[in-house]
């Protein structure tokens, strides 16, 4: 299987998907925008961009499943599936805050070995395949080196309908906020990954999320150098609803401060 050619034809793709959500904005509407779950928003947007993206993903590997965001009946297979955001940032995009994503990630079992986020306002697409280091529009990208939290400039997602653990949240929210060179929450995970793997940003953590907003920004990151955790700094990122991720100095210091905080969760 050649990643590199794999990942630079999503790439593609998801260009083109960009393109299109762009084109669509001006169109939509306030009865197109539908409301699946608490503060969870969708559009004919987010479903059509789905739909163009499963489309011609099975084209590029016919083998490959889908875990999709917007669709759960599409087949997922033993071995290889496709895991998509075909609008991460729906929220900011209905109120049109100029920042929201397409995420496309491929499994090997539940290893992501390709992955691509395209940032669509600014068209950056940042990608990465296994062992073939993280890019950004052709060019090599690597995590901060900010050794310390003080010095860092990190990011974060404010819950929209899972708020059994705000308490620990605001909890850690308030001493980063005073310990570091301030928090931003840009409304996609997608987002904040990417700019963590090219240096912007050099720490990011949530909780509530799922595999579609974070399976293409974990590869992406530690392709760059970074590290990738649950908030005991375990594996339990993809499908375990919590991720931190930050470059190599700072991965021990974000994970002891959650872990000071968040209550350890059961295994699923």
């Amino acid at each position: 299987m050649n990643l590199e050619l794999i990942t630079k034809q999503v790439s593609n793709l998801c260009r083109a998907n960009g393109r299109y959500i762009r084109n669509e904005l001006d169109h939509l509407t306030g009865i197109q925008i539908e409301e699946k779950g608490e503060n969870s928003f969708v559009t004919y947007v987010d479903r059509t961009s789905e739909e163009r993206l499963v489309s011609e993903l099975a084209k590029i590997l016919p083998e490959a499943g889908f875990i999709a965001e917007e669709n759960d009946s599409y087949p997922r297979e033993v071995r290889y599936n496709w895991v998509i955001d075909p609008l991460d940032g729906t929220t900011n995009f209905i109120h049109g805050v100029p920042l929201y994503s397409v995420s496309v990630a491929l499994l090997d079992d539940n290893e992501v070995i390709s992955g691509v986020i395209l940032e669509v306002n600014l068209q950056e697409c940042f990608y990465a395949w296994k062992n073939g280091g993280a890019w950004l529009n052709g060019q090599p990208i690597n995590v901060s080196k900010v050794a310390t939290l003080k010095e860092s400039l990190l990011a974060t997602g404010f819950p929209y309908s899972d708020y059994s653990r705000m308490e620990e949240y605001l909890q850690v929210f308030n001493y980063l906020i005073k310990n570091s060179h301030g928090l931003r929450r840009l409304g996609s995970a997608a987002a904040d990954l990417a700019y963590v793997a090219c240096g912007r940003f050099d720490g990011f953590y949530e909780y509530g999320l799922n595999p579609w907003d974070v399976a293409a920004g974990s590869l992406i990151v530690t392709e760059a150098g970074g590290r990738i955790g649950d908030f005991e700094g375990g594996g339990r990122y993809l499908f375990g609803e919590e991720i931190i991720a930050s470059n190599n100095k700072l991965f021990d210091s974000l994970v002891d401060k959650l872990r000071q905080h968040f209550k350890l969760r059961p295994n699923p």
